[in-house]
């Protein structure tokens, strides 16, 4: 079913305005189909109080100065009688419609003072004003009786004034309402609509929006959480670009040399058997390390959406860094490369997923190698305290800018735009260690100095490893 929408405009102002209707119309309510109720229950309740005063005040001394001074205060009338209906006191004031002396009408006195009860109220009709009167008759001592009443309609042009003024004030409000209501809405949505605009250049990828505070606070922290967004996504896609140029060159490096080693062998070392194993075994290096890219690639992509679970168990990590490390010896004896393994104790026991703290090392001393300056070293430490087990990898090389720190995590970043063939691995490697870590929960980072080279770590808590 087809419904029509609103813009905020709209919104804001009809529902100002409904708020508007609503407080008038409980104006209207109370002041003028409820005036003539609220008029009579207040008037009950003042004849009341009066009549309790009496009770108390009629032998006081100075009675008559106390009973005017109480008429008056409440706009009652009050006429004190003998059992023969001679007036033995009226108060000096006349309450607005109230039933003086003058009126002849005394049948609800006499039926009063023949029931012989304490106390009684009768409604009457005032001739004089045509209004509703209420009469409270109470019983003094057996030969005095007071009789105290007052208008139950407000007989005055009061309520007239009341109900004429409430007319204009309807209208001046509802005026006022729609022109506020206006600026209102407007105020309250441009800074809505300037984040609507924002938001849909975002999504055609224009990152240089900016997202503009508007002094309301709500609006702000949206603002606040656009601008933020809209700075990951353009890391986002910067990274992306850099992961397609990346993996691109990766792919089509090794691809170029094992086409190149294949037209080499068929066409120049055709026949020379040596030649051909040297190319063959170039081939395969080549391939090799196009295996590990794909490999790597989704070994980071099921990390990332969590789809392999830890398989937790115990092992010793010592050994564990002795198995990697023998992966390695083709570096030392051809290329002259170093590696120094320490450690404090024969044996770490930890509990983890092994074949992804396998991966975690692997690619740290692979990060190492890469990065390592001229003496070809690097340093892997294993140390063992009270409370944690601290694994670092260390290499001699250039070390890292501060600035260029917490991207080093991200796939494929470099610090200078221009992609370098690592001597091993993917460049995936430490976004893959990143990603096992917090999957274990594990702290991790690294201490850079420039020209010092770098110390890539993670801790094994051993609260956690109980």
């Amino acid at each position: 079913m087809w419904k029509m929408k609103n813009n905020i405009n709209t919104e804001i102002w009809k529902y100002f305005l409904l708020f508007s209707i609503l407080i008038l119309s409980f104006l209207w309510i109370f002041q003028v189909l409820f005036l003539d109720n609220y008029y009579k229950a207040v008037k009950t309740n003042d004849i009341k109080v009066v009549a309790n005063k009496l009770k108390k005040k009629y032998n006081d001394y100075n009675f008559e100065k106390k009973i005017n001074n109480l008429a008056f205060e409440k706009e009652v009338c009050i006429e004190i009688i003998d059992k023969n209906l001679f007036s033995l006191y009226t108060s000096s004031f006349f309450g607005k419609g109230c039933i003086n002396n003058s009126d002849k009408t005394t049948n609800y006195k006499w039926d009063f003072i023949k029931s012989d009860i304490d106390e009684k109220t009768y409604n009457l009709l005032n001739s004089k004003y045509n209004s509703e009167t209420l009469v409270y008759a109470l019983k003094l001592n057996d030969d005095k009786f007071a009789f105290i009443n007052t208008s139950l309609t407000p007989i005055d042009q009061t309520a007239s004034i009341i109900r004429k003024q409430l007319i204009i004030v309807t209208i001046i409000v509802l005026l006022l309402s729609f022109v506020i209501a206006y600026f209102i809405s407007r105020h309250i949505s441009k800074p809505i609509i300037k984040i609507n605009e924002s938001a849909k250049n975002l999504a055609k990828k224009d990152f240089s929006v900016n997202f503009e505070d508007s002094k309301i606070e709500e609006l702000d922290e949206l603002a606040k959480t656009l601008n933020y967004a809209k700075n990951e996504l353009s890391k986002t896609e910067e990274l992306r670009r850099d992961l397609m140029a990346n993996v691109s060159h990766d792919l089509k490096t090794p691809l170029t040399m094992i086409k190149a080693y294949a037209e080499m062998s068929v066409d120049l070392h055709k026949g020379k058997i040596k030649k051909q194993k040297e190319d063959m075994n170039t081939i395969i290096a080549e391939v090799n390390r196009l295996t590990l890219l794909v490999n790597d690639i989704l070994d980071l992509s099921s990390v990332e959406a969590n789809i392999e679970k830890l398989n937790i168990e115990k092992f010793d990590l010592i050994s564990l860094v002795n198995e990697v490390l023998e992966k390695y010896k083709v570096f030392q004896e051809l290329d002259n490369y170093k590696f120094n393994f320490n450690y404090n104790a024969k044996e770490i026991n930890i509990l983890a997923d092994k074949r992804k703290i396998e991966q975690v090392i692997y690619n740290l001393i692979n990060n190492a190698i890469n990065y390592t300056g001229s003496d070809l070293t690097v340093t892997i430490n294993v140390l063992e305290n009270e409370q944690n087990i601290i694994v670092e990898v260390k290499d001699t090389g250039a070390g890292i800018k501060k600035e260029d720190i917490p991207y080093i995590w991200d796939r494929y970043y470099k610090s200078e735009k221009k992609h370098k063939r690592n001597v091993y691995g993917t460049g995936l490697g430490l976004a893959i260690v990143k990603n096992i870590l917090e999957l274990h929960k594990y702290k991790y980072g690294v201490n850079s100095e420039i020209n010092k080279g770098s110390t890539f770590y993670f801790i094994i808590s051993k609260e956690k490893d109980k």
